[in-house]
């Protein structure tokens, strides 16, 4: 249980196995976010002091915020799901009866994380076609494919993400936009 300061009450959190999973998935977004944002901070600082000072740029840097591009995109949507931060249209689910809202809620959540799988495994299978074209990155000289390999990641981190919180809404009295979000707006959502 996690106590939250604002209202004294006590949030019930994910326990067990898919508790652990859950920290799991949130400390390799905490990774693949905090290392992709330093690093593309770090390349494109050190290009723009190398451009302008030594008038010479890295041969290299346009390929390699590309590839961090990516990262952090897939990795951000996993990022949002958990922190119940994905764009919601909900005029018509805000009117629902709390009984309704939570089958519907656990509905969005199951099929967001078969989509989700999905197009983990579509992804999988693009980046199997793009390994066999046999194509490199000109300036890094490393396989295109690589790039891509953040895409299926992130699809299957934001599938786990969206498929506990269909469990957490199962099993738990409240409404869970994700794993650590109630549903609600500023002034009574809070963070778990």
């Amino acid at each position: 249980m996690k106590n939250d300061e604002s209202t004294g009450a006590e949030q019930p959190q994910m326990t067990g196995i898919l508790g652990m999973l859950d920290d799991v998935v949130s400390r390799i977004e905490s990774v693949m976010l905090a290392f992709g944002v330093l690093l593309m901070a770090a390349n494109t600082v050190i290009n723009v002091v190398g451009r302008f000072v030594f008038q010479h740029s890295l041969f290299f840097s346009e390929e390699l915020n590309r590839i961090l591009i990516i990262l952090i995109t897939f990795a951000g949507i996993s990022y949002a799901a958990r922190q119940g931060r994905h764009i919601r249209m909900s005029a018509i689910f805000d009117m629902m009866p709390a009984p309704v809202r939570k089958l519907v809620m656990i509905v969005i959540a199951a099929v967001t994380s078969l989509a989700m799988f999905a197009l983990c495994y579509f992804a999988v299978r693009y980046i199997m076609s793009v390994a066999a074209s046999g194509r490199v990155l000109p300036a890094l000289a490393i396989p295109v494919y690589w790039i891509f390999l953040w895409v299926p990641v992130g699809f299957f981190m934001t599938g786990v993400q969206y498929a506990l919180t269909a469990i957490k809404n199962i099993f738990d009295k409240d409404i869970y936009l994700s794993t650590q979000v109630l549903e609600g707006y500023e002034e009574d959502e809070f963070e778990v």
